[in-house]
């Protein structure tokens, strides 16, 4: 098992609702703004937008695309925006704690 894929599923969330919480963005806009960042498989994106969009974190609306297809853009509502700025706090001490423990436990 690829450690880093787990890392990945429990940090997509959090990217996508801080991505769409700086602005509203569509599908394969969102994978190409988290691969700038992290490297993810498209098919593991529209999974997670389908549930955060269930859950109500987010909606979607279309607009119109001057080449091609209506395109459907996500907007983070109140409840996600409350569900980020959990996360971030959540992230922020895991990582703090995860980073204190390396910098102890080893000489890297």
């Amino acid at each position: 098992m690829d450690i880093s894929i787990q890392f990945k599923k429990g940090a997509l969330e959090l990217c996508v609702l801080v991505l769409i919480y700086q602005q509203d963005r569509y599908g394969y806009e969102l994978a190409q703004s988290v691969s700038e960042h992290i490297e993810i498989a498209e098919g593991a994106l529209y999974p997670l937008l389908r549930r955060l969009v269930n859950e109500g974190y987010c909606t979607t609306y279309l607009q119109e695309s001057t080449g091609g297809p209506p395109r459907k853009y996500y907007r983070i509502t109140p409840s996600g925006k409350s569900h980020m700025k959990l996360l971030v706090i959540e992230w922020r001490k895991f990582t703090d704690g995860v980073s204190r423990l390396i910098e102890r436990g080893t000489d890297l």
